[in-house]
């Protein structure tokens, strides 16, 4: 695990931090299957009130990494990993904060549309390219993007798919702040801090209201998109997506 994520545990906050530097923290199989143990085992910890995701390096997550999903089409595993992830993150008793330094793309955002708070730096960008990549939406964003912005605004996100500034993203309710780059680490622990400070049961059962309302809705989204995203990476249309991002070219869906 150590190879793929940096876990500490100090002041009864659990630090997650993606490692995967030179992939830009695109998601394998084996990193999730190493998130949800990461997620799994602070959520059991009684020496953790706040569990906190994030980064060592400039960026946060680039999405999912397809080459690896493609080669493990065929394995169970290639949809059980990521729905395994999905179903812990959203059913978590305790906190999760997210700290964003840089790019979000696709689960990278996705993804935090399940921590109950998000600090992002001024220079990190967000992006939801699906469509783009022949692909559809997933992390239960089909449903939870239209209960926060509304149809017409989640079509632009998660179908026209293009990047966005942390400003924007703090517009639609995605994430809470956005400081300076240099400040944020810092002030992401403070305010971890103040979170582990709370009365622990009190917080807990806070989250837990706030989710119940959607709790069992979300979860049968959740199989149905990752079922549809595991089908779409076979079609004809994500290959010419990704053999045109490959070349470096637009892609041409004109035959399809």
């Amino acid at each position: 695990m150590s190879e793929l994520l940096n876990v500490t545990t100090r002041d009864r906050i659990c630090q997650i931090l993606l490692n995967r530097p030179e992939k830009k923290n695109a998601l394998t199989l084996a990193m999730y299957e190493a998130l949800t143990q990461a997620l799994v085992s602070a959520d059991g910890d009684p020496d953790v009130r706040v569990i906190l995701l994030g980064s060592t390096s400039d960026s946060f997550c680039s999405g999912n990494d397809i080459a690896d999903f493609i080669a493990a089409s065929s394995r169970p595993d290639a949809v059980a990993a990521p729905l395994s992830f999905l179903q812990t993150i959203t059913s978590l008793a305790k906190p999760v904060m997210a700290v964003v330094p840089g790019a979000a793309v696709g689960i990278g955002t996705t993804l935090l549309l399940h921590c109950d708070l998000v600090i992002a730096s001024d220079q990190a960008r967000f992006q939801l390219p699906f469509a783009r990549l022949g692909l559809v939406p997933e992390g239960g964003s089909s449903l939870l993007f239209p209960q926060l912005v509304g149809h017409r605004r989640a079509f632009e996100l998660l179908v026209m798919g293009e990047s966005f500034s942390a400003a924007t993203a703090r517009e639609l309710g995605l994430i809470n702040r956005v400081v300076m780059q240099q400040s944020l680490q810092d002030l992401a622990m403070l305010e971890a801090g103040k979170l582990a400070a709370l009365a622990p049961e009190a917080v807990r059962l806070s989250k837990a209201m706030l989710r119940s309302h959607t709790q069992s809705q979300l979860e049968a989204v959740l199989v149905a998109e990752v079922e549809q995203f595991a089908s779409r990476l076979g079609s004809a249309e994500s290959a010419e997506a990704l053999q045109a991002f490959m070349e470096k070219r637009e892609p041409d869906f004109s035959r399809f």
